[in-house]
């Protein structure tokens, strides 16, 4: 047989296979696993999708349902850009605190074994007290430094310092610091002690071997790849603090020093004319401050992620 011949034969031999199905057209079967994300999407569709939306629309109308740009114009209001300055405030003053605090914390355990019992205990009590607020926090407070709590009648009769001479400040603006810095601190524990243990034993080595000292570690590498998780940590807490509202409702029942405090007054109390979703225009104003900082803790925390993988 001639080499032609052959090789032609091999072509029709070729062309009367089966056709390989290319990779490109395969599809994977569709898989029934999805279906598990269907309750958490119903969940995040009607208790953040749905009231996010109503409240943001609300703010651009009337009582009549008119479009409006009344409410929203009002955010230039000196009263509420006062309310929205004091919440930008506390909740910058208690993340830094809670940050600095709660960065102390994990750097002691840091030399802990992960394993161990007082390791163990920190973490679980973290992820306790990080949860714990609302009015159960604004009662040990009352309970613990109100005007009859125990510790405060307790300097009083034996040292004779009353911490309320200068007015009953637990139950004003500054009197929301130490409760917030309460389930600051925990949750700084949280979000940041990942970041500190990830740090590789490999890095401190180097920099012995190189001569370096302990300082100069952390001056010139610790420092410096922590620094974006510290600051994505310290957005966490900011959001964390600029939302809170069961904690300040409990204490500070008279006024409306901060904005959440300042949307139950426009959702209970009588407003102005024209006014009546006030409430829908301050929660606009919410939504896109911590919206920016979330924005913000996303990009910082992707850069972080790139050495922690």
């Amino acid at each position: 047989m001639t080499s032609t011949a052959l090789a032609e034969e091999t072509v029709e031999t070729v062309s009367s296979l089966p056709a390989a199905e290319s990779p490109r057209t395969r599809r994977p079967a569709a898989s029934p696993a999805w279906l598990g994300l269907v309750p958490f999407a119903a969940y995040i569709v009607l208790f953040l999708a749905v009231p996010t939306v109503l409240a943001i629309g609300s703010g651009f109308f009337t009582k009549d349902g008119s479009f409006t740009w009344t409410n929203v114009a009002a955010l230039g209001d000196p009263v509420i850009i006062n309310t929205f300055a004091n919440s930008a405030g506390i909740s910058l003053v208690t993340a830094v605190v809670g940050a600095v605090l709660g960065a102390l914390v994990c750097y002691a355990l840091l030399g802990m074994n992960p394993d161990g019992a007082v390791r163990r205990t920190v973490d679980a009590a973290a992820g306790v007290l990080a949860q714990f607020g609302g009015v159960m926090l604004a009662f040990v407070f009352i309970a613990t430094i109100g005007i009859q709590g125990v510790v405060k009648v307790f300097l009083q009769d034996t040292f004779g310092i009353d911490i309320y001479a200068d007015g009953t400040w637990l139950y004003e603006l500054p009197g929301l610091i130490l409760p917030y810095i309460y389930f600051q601190v925990p949750l700084m524990v949280i979000t940041f002690m990942p970041a500190l243990a990830a740090l590789k034993p490999q890095w401190a080595e180097a920099n012995l071997t190189l001569g370096g000292t302990r300082a100069s570690f952390w001056l010139r590498i610790g420092i410096p790849v922590l620094a974006p998780s510290f600051l994505a940590s310290l957005l966490l807490l900011f959001a964390n603090a600029f939302s809170s509202y069961a904690t300040a409702a409990a204490l500070a029942s008279q006024g409306s020093q901060i904005v959440p405090l300042q949307i139950r007054t426009a959702l209970t109390s009588e407003t102005l004319l024209g006014r009546e979703n006030l409430a829908g225009a301050l929660a606009l104003g919410m939504i896109v401050v911590v919206g920016v900082v979330m924005a913000l803790y996303s990009l910082i925390q992707r850069r972080a992620a790139r050495w922690q993988s």
